[in-house]
């Protein structure tokens, strides 16, 4: 049982819950969890460390020893980092997405992870975003939400993010990209993405994020009453 209010909010890739999950936790001024950037520090970091890429030991090891601080920056945007390197750009990559997604099925590296995200679960609460937080990580969370959207809607999302950051990148690309990842999250023997029985679905595919955020809000008010 957590043993604070946890708000988990699970979904693909391109779904917007990294936005979503901000502004609720900044609006609840709740903690922020971001299993997602863990499992990519895991890819990075194990890589820079020389772990091989099918080293799934190696992998676990360094998961639960690495030295991992999120932030923000002066003007409010995410600041992700490993020791005292900066790698918040870096782990927003796509490759850093598909290395994530596949170390993210490794049995060895979840169990690693499991207890250094169930941590987070800290007063006054926790809003959590992942693949599989209401259901493995905190079954017992107080509200479920399951935010999705299409498969097109993901990609276009993305190509933009992707532009005005000024990284090129191909729109029919990125769509193969997604669609891959979401078959191997969808299938993965351990842990996949999957929407559980008590969990809220919200399709964000014609939403505004602001109109996601106030509908998850709403929600979390009436459940935990807060704010």
């Amino acid at each position: 049982m957590p043993l604070a209010p946890v708000l988990a909010i699970d979904g693909p890739s391109g779904s917007g819950k990294g936005t979503v999950c901000r502004r609720l936790a900044a609006a609840l001024g709740w903690r922020l969890l971001d299993s997602g950037a863990l499992y990519r520090l895991v890819a990075l970091g194990a890589a820079a460390e020389s772990v091989t890429v099918d080293d799934t030991a190696g992998h676990a090891a360094y998961a639960r020893t690495m030295d991992v601080a999120f932030g923000a920056t002066a003007s409010g945007d995410e600041l992700i980092l490993l020791g005292s390197r900066d790698v918040t750009g870096l782990i927003r990559t796509e490759s850093a997405g598909a290395a994530a997604s596949r170390v993210a099925a490794w049995p060895a590296v979840r169990e690693a992870l499991v207890a250094r995200q169930r941590a987070f679960a800290v007063l006054p609460g926790l809003v959590a975003d992942g693949r599989d937080m209401g259901s493995v990580i905190f079954p017992e969370a107080g509200l479920k939400v399951f935010l999705t959207a299409s498969a097109e809607e993901r990609a276009a999302r993305r190509y933009k993010q992707l532009m005005e950051k000024g990284i090129n990148a191909n729109l029919a690309h990125l769509s193969l990209e997604i669609a891959e990842r979401d078959r191997r999250d969808a299938t993965r023997p351990v842990a996949p993405l999957v929407a559980t029985p008590d969990a809220i679905i919200i399709d964000s595919t014609r939403l505004s994020p602001d109109t996601v955020v106030a509908q998850v809000l709403a929600l979390a008010r009436a459940r935990f009453g807060v704010g």
